[in-house]
């Protein structure tokens, strides 16, 4: 695919970056680009209205979920090109009014997601959209916050899955995980 050879040409690679031994992979390469920035966003339409549409009953995606923050890019451009709504999901605090809340483990301890109680209503159809998915704490966090509301979860979207650290292995609908780009390793 012409596309991802070319958005994963444009990511830029940080050794030892938030710390030693770890590759950090810049996706802003990508949003300060417009013609990649396009590109991205078709190729994650064209995969929902071409592929998760096709196994869902309603033949319609209600929300689509962005997690706090990289998700924010994403997934509100995504929902406009689907005529769907946005819902956010952020950390602890940051939301007025009701939330419902799912705490998860992280590297270095737990932490809160919240969601809206009306973000979503039973029986909507949900795509959860991110940047990355490593360990699948949040993108699972995500995934029980629509459940708790009652929505299904049709699919995760990621720009990039490190699949070494099986994280798809944690989520609710396994099958269900689309990755643009999947790193088996990271290497300085």
């Amino acid at each position: 695919m012409a596309d991802v050879e070319y958005l994963t040409g444009l990511l830029r690679t940080f050794p030892d970056y938030p710390k030693k031994g770890i590759n950090f992979l810049d996706i802003f390469p990508l949003l300060r680009n417009p013609i990649a920035f396009e590109t991205l966003i078709t190729h994650f339409v064209h995969r929902l209205t071409s592929h998760t549409l096709a196994r869902s009953p309603s033949k319609k995606i209600d929300v689509v979920v962005g997690l706090d923050a990289r998700g924010f890019l994403l997934g509100p451009i995504i929902a406009m090109r689907l005529g769907a709504a946005f819902a956010p999901v952020r950390k602890k605090g940051k939301l007025p009014g009701e939330c419902v809340a799912v705490t998860y483990e992280k590297e270095y301890g737990a932490d809160t997601f919240e969601m809206q109680s009306d973000a979503i209503m039973p029986g909507q159809n949900v795509v959860i959209v991110d940047d990355l998915i490593a360990t699948g704490g949040s993108a699972k966090a995500a995934g029980e916050l629509v459940a708790k509301l009652g929505g299904k979860t049709l699919e995760y979207l990621f720009i990039i899955e490190l699949t070494f650290l099986h994280a798809a292995d944690k989520l609710d609908a396994p099958m269900y995980i689309y990755s643009l780009i999947s790193r088996l390793v990271i290497s300085c």
